[in-house]
């Protein structure tokens, strides 16, 4: 394998890459496949607030990982980042070399795709800075062996998401610009207890362009059963008023409420602040 090569560039310059929250704003789930997965359907959207990744010049693969969660996402060996950051130089056959720096503002086990985003900006970094210039076909058939949402985080735009997630296609209806507002009860939820809990009952796919409210989130009750707060939060969201929609975003614990506006979005905000949740207010990309 040959050294990560260096532009003049990447040189003199530390690189920075945002790592949006994801978002499921549908998912159905249709069965469970014998390879431990399920196959589903699901709508991701993505946020301005998320993670934020730099890379400075090294001669080593490291990572430094800072923020409000970072103690929860850890920066050992299993972390995405690095996971992803070697996967990529094995596929370019270099010795991978960067000091790697996360700000970590996404909660962990959320149901935002915190590790998945992070995974997903490292091979963009990654990809600029060793001046690979691949493209994110080749950067997400990397993604898709590092997670079933890491392909979505990939590309980063609103998408219709089947298989396990990895299989991609166009959503038709504009979202871009949508306010949003997102509350954590502050629990951690792990993805596999909820998809054990699933009933395993097939309540049928996602029609391409179909209204958000005709859709939902199979997931949610067996988050619930597992962390009651979402039922609060989701109740919250929904006595707080305004709101396009109101849903749980992947397993959980997070919810999600889109807004017309930023005042309708603010005064949710304001509604709900003082039940020491986490809250952040962004919107759509």
């Amino acid at each position: 394998m040959r050294a990560a090569p260096l532009t003049g560039k990447t040189m003199a310059m530390r690189l920075t890459e945002p790592a949006p929250a994801k978002l499921n704003l549908a998912l159905h789930l249709r069965r469970r496949r014998d390879d431990g997965y399920h196959d589903l359907e699901t709508i991701f959207a993505f946020t301005r607030f998320g993670d934020e990744l730099s890379v400075s010049p090294a001669e080593t693969l490291s990572l430094t990982v800072a923020g409000d969660f970072a103690d929860a996402a850890g920066q050992g060996p299993d972390n995405l980042v690095l996971r992803a950051a070697t996967a990529l130089g094995t596929a370019a056959k270099i010795v991978p070399a960067a000091a790697l720096t996360l700000k970590k503002h996404i909660p962990v086990a959320a149901g935002l795709g915190g590790g998945s985003a992070d995974a997903a900006a490292t091979l963009r970094l990654l990809n600029r800075f060793w001046g690979l210039d691949w493209p994110a076909t080749r950067l997400r058939a990397i993604a898709d062996h590092l997670g079933a949402d890491v392909p979505a985080c990939v590309e980063s735009v609103t998408c219709f998401g089947s298989g396990r997630g990895e299989a991609l296609a166009p959503w038709p209806v504009a979202l871009a610009g949508a306010h949003v507002l997102l509350v954590n009860p502050r629990v951690a939820v792990p993805t596999g207890p909820v998809f054990a809990g699933w009933d395993q009952i097939d309540r049928g796919g996602i029609a391409i362009g179909a209204t958000l409210a005709a859709l939902r989130n199979d997931m949610t009750v067996a988050a619930v059963a597992l962390a009651p707060a979402i039922a609060e939060v989701l109740a919250a969201l929904t006595a707080a008023g305004g709101a396009d929609l109101v849903r749980m975003s992947g397993s959980g614990a997070t919810c999600l409420a889109l807004y017309p506006d930023q005042a309708a979005c603010g005064s949710a905000k304001a509604a709900l602040a003082g039940r020491g949740w986490w809250l952040a207010e962004s919107q759509l990309i």
